[in-house]
């Protein structure tokens, strides 16, 4: 899947667009939007937590961090002289899956409360009015998709593709 990000002056061109994109088979789900706060949105897909903060990125950072960290300990922990290999394989595996566990947990919390580092861009132009758009499309309908959005919508601002990296692979 690929994420595409467009820029559209207003909500009205907006539902405009999205009213196409479902035309040409993009499930709603897949269409996210963001606007200024206190946009009337109405039936337009906002874009939820997963889209608005960091949440999918702390929480693979946390993940990964807290399961090495789990890992260190457990190898200290079977290197000490008062347990030594007593412990074992399956401890130091719970403990790995213990640290991965807490890391992502916290890491959750905290992605959850800052704002989507993608998304920072295009701040200006949310501010001042414009209205976002992400679609996420199959790879082999990036070409399709932006060309429908050029004949049907000449006013957007194409801004790119980005891979989408799926929450949990």
């Amino acid at each position: 899947m690929r994420r595409l990000y467009f820029l559209m002056p207003d909500t009205a061109t907006t539902h405009g667009l999205v009213e196409e994109l479902l035309l040409s088979h993009v499930e709603e789900h897949h269409i996210h939007v963001v606007a200024k706060e206190g946009t009337p949105m109405e039936e337009l897909p906002e874009a939820n937590v997963m889209q608005k903060s960091d949440f999918v990125p702390a929480i693979e950072k946390g993940l990964t961090l807290g399961a090495a960290t789990g890992l260190m300990c457990g190898l200290v922990a079977m290197a000490l002289p008062a347990t030594g290999l007593i412990i074992g394989g399956g401890a130091v595996l719970f403990i790995t899956a213990a640290g991965a566990g807490v890391g992502g947990l916290m890491s959750s919390m905290v992605g959850v409360g800052l704002p989507n580092s993608r998304l920072e861009r295009f701040d200006k132009q949310i501010q001042a009015g414009e209205v976002l758009v992400l679609v996420d499309v199959k790879r082999s309908r990036v070409h399709e998709t932006e060309a429908l959005v050029k004949k049907h919508h000449p006013e957007a601002d194409i801004q790119g593709t980005e891979p989408l990296t799926p929450p949990f692979p």
